[in-house]
């Protein structure tokens, strides 16, 4: 399947590539075409402002997460969703060949484009070098033969002088430049520790800044070059990802049909026909009302992938988004809940006045009803997050600020049975926060809990991290339920059980 496409990376973090990216798929945009946006890694945070851009979702590429064979299909997916595109553009992540600590390049942005076979064009900070700049380029695309770098954009250049010799430079190495932005520091995007404000959290103003980035790529990058280069990609060898067809291969993690061969959504032929909802390897989805999902969204818990809804809905579940800084009580029907990441401690004053949310979030936990809880989800479900009350449903757990970045990729085995996975079930995930639990997470010391992960660190020495108690399942490791559809029909096999109890 053929789709246009671009892959945008730069040597480095800081480079200007989120910028970029978001003001070309902007102006594209304004041109009238249809722009899939996309994120190599596990970001949350860019592909919200490529959302605002490209008015549809951003999407994250990401190998270790979802693994590398579902990368082509998930592409595919998101650029034929809702409608097909006319083109995709892919932001790198880091250095186009910064990937896993441990497996050199392993999901790197370099890796991704040669999954993808697409073309890369090289943001480059030219703010404080002239000829040089080609002696990084020509480096870059040395490194790797496997990497086709097509073209240039030069970001931060300074006057028309500076872009004179920066194109000079590139014409030495018969490099195309593909753009020349200059300086504005009315562009600067505020940031935050773990990276850019969440486009959710600042309304209007993001918005007003996706149109100036793409009044500014309108005007200094070459739409036309960009849109040529995009076209020499080749077929994509590959079947559309589709969810029920995960769901269906998936089973719950019981037993056969746990997602780990054939039929997990990559290919044809198996759960795109009638009555092709199997979860657990057993057949079709029960019949009757469908649970309905509460997922936590607002400006607090920002961070999800675009794909969770799609498989809970895929599953047999419908739905239903929420807001706990203003929301005083779940969506009707709520069977099952779905509290993901953000920045909580941001927004602890809304969460901790909203009471009568607090309360009845833990008197659903109470029931049994199944809950999965993810970083800033742990932390709301904690007793108070610096000492701001939350939903105690942790019990005696408390959450506080530390001046200690937690990041990395995991991989983790599920440390005992829960309403995500069965114990001993290997999944891919990462952490990326600036908190910790009191106690620690890992369950043990709390009372009535048990740990939600084990995993190794890089000394080899094991960690078990995260709470699981009753139905709820709270941790601080984020996953991607594409790399583990087994998941999503067993939280909605649970929240299917807990409505029948209810009823």
């Amino acid at each position: 399947m053929r789709v246009p496409r671009i892959v945008l990376a730069a040597p480095a973090s800081g480079a200007g590539k989120t910028s970029i990216v978001t003001g070309l798929l902007a102006a594209l945009r304004a041109r009238g075409l249809a722009v899939s946006p996309h994120k190599v890694g596990p970001d949350y945070i860019d592909p919200g402002y490529h959302a605002l851009a490209a008015g549809r979702p951003g999407r994250n590429l990401d190998p270790w997460l979802v693994g590398e064979e579902r990368i082509g299909p998930l592409f595919l997916h998101a650029a034929l969703t809702p409608r097909r595109a006319d083109i995709a553009v892919i932001e790198g992540v880091m250095g186009l060949f910064d990937g896993h600590a441990t497996r050199p390049g392993f999901g790197s942005t370099a890796h991704v484009a040669t999954l993808l076979a697409a073309p890369v064009v090289l943001v480059v900070d030219a703010r404080a070098a002239g000829r040089s700049v080609a002696a990084t380029v020509h480096g870059f695309r040395a490194f790797d033969p496997r990497v086709r770098i097509g073209g240039v954009v030069l970001n931060q250049v300074g006057s028309a002088r500076h872009a004179e010799i920066l194109r000079a430079a590139m014409a030495e190495i018969a490099m195309p430049v593909l753009g020349v932005v200059r300086r504005r520091a009315s562009l600067a995007t505020p940031s935050r520790h773990l990276g850019l404000v969440p486009a959710a959290e600042r309304a209007g103003a993001a918005r007003d800044v996706v149109a100036e980035l793409g009044a500014v790529a309108a005007e200094d990058l070459d739409l036309d070059a960009l849109l040529a280069l995009a076209a020499t990609a080749p077929d994509l060898p590959a079947e559309p990802w589709d969810p029920r067809a995960a769901v269906a291969g998936a089973g719950d993690g019981t037993g056969p049909g746990d997602g780990t061969g054939p039929g997990d959504g990559t290919g044809p032929g198996d759960g795109t026909g009638p009555g092709d909802c199997a979860i657990g390897g057993t057949g079709a989805i029960a019949a009757g009302p469908r649970p309905v999902v509460a997922v936590a969204g607002g400006p607090a818990f920002t961070f999800g992938y675009t794909e969770l809804p799609e498989l809970l809905t895929a599953a047999g579940a419908d739905v239903a988004p929420f807001d706990p800084t203003v929301d005083e009580a779940l969506p009707g029907g709520t069977s099952a809940l779905v509290i993901g990441g953000g920045f909580p401690q941001v927004h602890a004053g809304a969460l901790t006045a909203n009471a009568a949310l607090r309360a009845a979030v833990r008197a659903f936990a109470a029931t049994g009803a199944p809950v999965a809880a993810e970083c800033a989800g742990l932390l709301y479900l904690s007793s108070a997050l610096d000492g701001a009350p939350m939903c105690g449903v942790l019990g005696e757990v408390a959450a506080a600020m530390t001046p200690r970045l937690t990041l990395g990729y995991r991989e983790a085995a599920a440390a005992t049975d829960s309403v995500l996975a069965p114990r001993g079930t290997v999944v891919r995930g990462h952490e990326f926060h600036r908190t910790a639990t009191i106690p620690p997470a890992g369950g043990g010391t709390v009372r009535d809990s048990a740990p939600a992960w084990r995993w190794r660190d890089a000394a080899g020495a094991e960690l078990v991290e995260g709470f699981v108690r009753g139905g709820v399942h709270a941790s601080y490791l984020h996953t991607h339920w594409a790399g583990m559809p087994a998941a999503a029909t067993r939280f909605v096999a649970a929240a299917r059980q807990a409505r029948a109890v209810a009823a």
